[in-house]
């Protein structure tokens, strides 16, 4: 059977908005996927939706459909998304009203059961994330475009896969390397060289978004249209495989796909061939995103110019915190940041910045009390005292967490463009998702001399986040240089090399196959990105702190 060519158009809520054009133009498709939701966007619909009840779907995407519906027509390439976020039946409706106002034939489809928001007081949001075969349902019967709300990334291409190819649930290792195939795209252009570690090594001023051509026994080949920029190769797959994963199972409600199973391997100029992944039958739970609000935050960035940052920062920091006495917030965080230089032929290049962050369950106590009390040091602080910008008032932040509900507990249902409403059957067989056992390491490298380098030089990495946890992907580019990694990047040596990890739980998992360590570090985001814990609340660039660290590398692999 021929290959489903199913591409990516948006990879987060704010993605490139002529995607979905240059994806429809630019090559041959059948599907196109679009995901607009993570753990943040749910929380900012949910707010949406507290001001206006018919919203909470992301309205970006009928923007792009507006320009390109006829253009999907005429080519017979189908639309799955998930922009659908808390109202996918609203984003239904209005994608049918859009069609009738442009004359052009669609039929909508959209999934539901995932919001189990009214079974969790006190939380904005609370939804499941569902599998693949509500949308394959949708397919089956003929829609041409399917709008779904919670459910997992891979969901969006492993729906289309069981559609295309007939795939049963219990057909594991097909579904599990559908699950693959859509990890990789899920992201959009950071497989085709998009926050890539060597992204010197293409033009990727401008990637195109990826494309799977997945096959019937669920092996699949990522590429790009061609013309388009960035790259695809082993390694920008490599890199988009690690991101926000932990180890060797990767659960869905549909598989748990088995990472330590995957084979990937260069199969010409922009194509990796991914095979030889396995499947099990999913966890006995579904994983539950919580969202509520956490309370009140404000910050403040005061600019310290020239001499004597250290002394400037401590008396900024006392006449705050006397003037905050009476009725302090329950959580201040200050964070000297020296972007300082000694000689500096700027002023900018000359002055650090001192953050203060606070939280408070109470709006007043963070908005106009620290507000009042840093514009009142105007005159009577430290020399050259001015803020970045003025502090403003309370906003309010969120807490994401998530809890897990059997799978009995969602009504997860497929609902078609003439009303019908497709029942789609919880798994009949599931597993207790246990750790992959530890792998053998490799051979540690003879002996030999080394020099003092950054990581990045042998390895390149991506990290994310996972609610309040962040996972960092490390991998080798050559077997010797992952004979040295598996040995040197312990735990204890990442928490050596990553401080603000020295006192949290940080879990390594070897994937020899992908020549990849993967470290999760616990806690490290605080609440999760919405209540901003840390400096990068997301750990984007965690993994590129790690890289420019020093370490005793051996002179053969530099």
């Amino acid at each position: 059977m021929k290959a489903l060519r199913i591409g990516n158009f948006s990879g987060f809520y704010g993605d490139r908005a002529d995607a979905l054009r240059e994806m429809l133009t630019g090559g041959e498709l059948d599907v196109l996927t679009g995901d607009y939701l993570a753990e943040l966007t749910m929380l900012i619909l949910a707010r949406d939706r507290l001001k206006d009840p018919s919203a909470g779907y992301a309205r970006t995407f009928l923007r792009q459909l507006e320009d390109c519906l006829g253009l999907a027509h005429e080519r017979g390439v189908k639309i799955v998304t998930n922009a659908g976020g808390l109202h996918p039946a609203g984003l239904a409706a209005a994608v049918r009203k859009l069609a009738e106002r442009l004359g052009i034939p669609a039929d909508v489809a959209h999934v539901e059961g995932d919001d189990l928001t009214a079974s969790h007081p006190g939380t904005l949001a609370a939804h499941a994330y569902l599998g693949g075969f509500g949308i394959a349902a949708c397919l089956r019967a003929g829609a041409d475009i399917v709008v779904t709300g919670r459910v997992t990334d891979a969901a969006l291409v492993t729906g289309p896969a069981a559609a295309h190819f007939g795939w049963q649930p219990g057909e594991y290792d097909r579904l599990a390397g559908a699950v693959v195939a859509g990890h990789v795209l899920e992201c959009g252009t950071q497989a085709t060289g998009g926050n890539y570690a060597f992204f010197r090594e293409g033009d990727v001023r401008r990637p195109g978004f990826p494309l799977a051509e997945i096959h019937a026994d669920g092996s699949s080949v990522i590429t790009k249209h061609p013309g388009t920029g960035g790259l695809v190769d082993v390694g920008t797959v490599t890199a988009q495989l690690l991101y926000e994963t932990g180890g060797g199972r990767y659960a869905g409600p549909d598989v748990t796909a088995r990472l330590d199973t995957v084979r990937l391997s260069q199969d010409g100029p922009d194509r990796v061939r991914i095979e030889g992944v396995r499947g099990e039958a999913p966890p006995p739970t579904l994983k539950v995103g919580r969202n509520r609000l956490g309370g009140f935050r404000n910050e403040v960035v005061f600019v310290l110019t020239g001499l004597d940052i250290e002394a400037k920062a401590d008396l900024v920091r006392h006449q705050l915190t006397d003037a905050l006495a009476k009725a302090p917030p329950a959580e201040v965080r200050w964070e000297l940041v020296r972007t300082d230089r000694a000689d500096a032929d700027t002023e900018e290049t000359a002055s650090a910045l001192l953050r203060l962050v606070v939280r408070d369950a109470d709006e007043r106590v963070v908005g106009r009390a620290l507000s009042g009390a840093a514009v009142e040091l105007a005159l009577a602080s430290y020399p050259g005292f001015h803020v970045l910008s003025p502090p403003g008032k309370g906003a309010p932040y969120g807490v994401f967490e998530d809890v897990y509900v059997p799978h009995g507990a969602v009504d997860h249902r497929a609902v078609l463009h003439d009303g019908r409403r497709i029942p789609v059957a919880p798994p009949q067989d599931t597993r207790p998702l246990d750790a992959v056992p530890e792998p053998a390491l490799p051979e540690p490298l003879p002996a030999g001399p080394t020099r003092r380098a950054p990581l990045g030089l042998v390895a390149g990495a991506r990290s994310g986040d996972k609610g309040g946890n962040a996972n960092v992907g490390v991998w080798a580019r050559t077997e010797d240089a992952w004979r040295w990694l598996a040995h040197e990047l312990t735990a204890e040596r990442f928490r050596q090399l990553i401080p603000e990890s020295r006192d949290l739980p940080v879990t390594r998992h070897l994937l020899p196959g992908l020549r990849a360590v993967n470290l999760v570090v616990e806690g490290i985001l605080g609440a999760g990105v919405a209540a901003q814990a840390r400096f990068d609340p997301q750990a984007k660039a965690l993994g590129e702190w790690l890289r420019s660290r020093h370490l005793d590398i051996p002179e053969a692999l530099l």
